[in-house]
C-alpha cells in the first residue's frame, strides 16, 4: 500500500487483502465526531484511493463504539470569521468554508471504486452526510441515525438533503426525519431504503461486508467502474441523456480484453479470472 496513506492521521485506511481497502474514522474518543482535520482526510483518503491501483472495492467503518456522531460542535470555529470583516466578507468566508465542506464528501461519492459502509452506534448528522455518498449502505440492528442539524438551528448543507431524495423515494419520510430531527432505527433505515441490510452484531456486519466487498473486487475493475459511472450519472440525468452518455463511455472500454476473460469463464464454468490492474 502506498506510503501516502501514512500521512493520515485520523483516518486509517488498511489493505485487507484480494483488492479491498477498510477505512476506518479513527477518532474513537470523541465518537468519531468530525473536526475539521478529519473531515479533510477523508476527502484526502478517497482521492488517493480513486487512483490506486491496488484498490477496487473499499469498506468505509467507524473505530471504537459507534460509527460517528456528527460535527464536532466543540472545535466549530469558522462561523465566527475574522472580527473586522463586514456581514458580505465574512458570508464569503463561510460560503467558501461550506463548499469546502461538500466537497470533501463528494469525492466519496465521485470515487471511482466503490464504496461499502458499515454503520454502528451513532450515525448522527455529518454520518449520514457521508452515507448518502457511498454506494451501499449497511448497518446494525443497534445503529441509531439522526438528521441532526435541525437541532442546532440549521438545514444541512454538506449532503443529506441533496442525495437523500435520489436514495429514498418517500419524500414525506425523509421531509419526517429531517424536520424533526429525531432518531431512527436502522430497521426503519431498511424499511424505507437507505439500507440495504441489518445486521445482528457489528462482527457478522464486517463478516458478511468483507465477502461482499471481495465478491465485487473479483469482478473487472473496468466493468465495475463502468457500472458505478454509469448509474450516478443516471441519477442526476434524464434516461436520454443516461443512455447517450453510457453509450459514449462503453465506445472505448468494450475494446477491454477483460470481455472476453470473463466471457470464456462464464462459458466453460470455470472461476472468475484475474484481471489486470485499472
Amino acid at each position: 500500500m502506498s506510503s501516502k496513506y501514512n500521512s493520515l492521521k485520523l483516518v486509517k485506511v488498511k489493505n485487507v487483502g484480494d483488492f479491498v481497502y477498510k477505512v476506518s474514522l479513527n477518532r474513537p474518543s470523541k465518537f468519531n465526531a468530525l473536526n475539521m482535520v478529519i473531515w479533510k482526510e477523508i476527502g484526502d483518503c478517497f482521492q488517493l484511493i480513486d487512483e490506486d491501483p491496488e484498490c477496487r472495492v473499499v469498506i468505509l467503518q467507524g473505530e471504537g463504539k459507534h460509527f460517528c456522531s456528527g460535527l464536532d460542535l466543540s472545535e466549530v470555529t469558522f462561523l465566527n470569521g475574522e472580527e473586522a470583516d463586514d456581514s458580505a466578507r465574512r458570508g464569503r468566508s463561510i460560503l467558501r468554508t461550506i463548499k469546502f465542506m461538500q466537497k470533501q464528501f463528494t469525492y466519496i461519492d465521485e470515487c471511482s471504486k466503490p464504496v461499502i459502509l458499515a454503520m454502528h452506534g451513532y450515525c448522527l448528522g455529518a454520518a449520514l452526510d457521508i452515507a448518502t455518498a457511498c454506494d451501499v449502505r449497511v448497518a446494525t440492528k443497534d445503529a441509531v441515525l439522526s438528521v441532526k442539524e435541525v437541532d442546532i438551528g440549521m438545514a444541512a448543507d454538506v449532503g443529506t438533503l441533496n442525495r437523500l431524495p435520489k436514495i429514498v423515494g418517500n419524500h414525506s419520510w425523509i421531509k419526517d426525519i429531517s424536520l424533526s430531527a429525531r432518531h431512527f432505527s436502522a430497521g426503519e433505515a431498511l424499511q424505507f431504503g437507505l439500507l440495504s441490510r441489518v445486521y445482528d452484531t457489528r462482527e457478522e456486519m464486517i463478516n458478511e461486508v468483507l465477502k461482499m466487498a471481495k465478491l465485487i473486487a473479483l469482478k473487472s475493475p473496468v466493468g465495475v467502474q463502468g457500472t458505478k459511472n454509469a448509474l450516478n450519472y443516471a441519477r442526476d440525468h434524464t434516461v436520454e441523456n443516461s443512455l447517450n452518455y453510457v453509450a459514449t463511455w462503453n465506445m472505448s472500454q468494450l475494446f477491454t480484453d477483460d470481455i472476453m476473460k470473463a466471457s470464456m469463464a462464464s462459458l466453460s464454468k470455470q472461476p472468475t479470472p484475474p484481471f489486470s490492474k485499472l
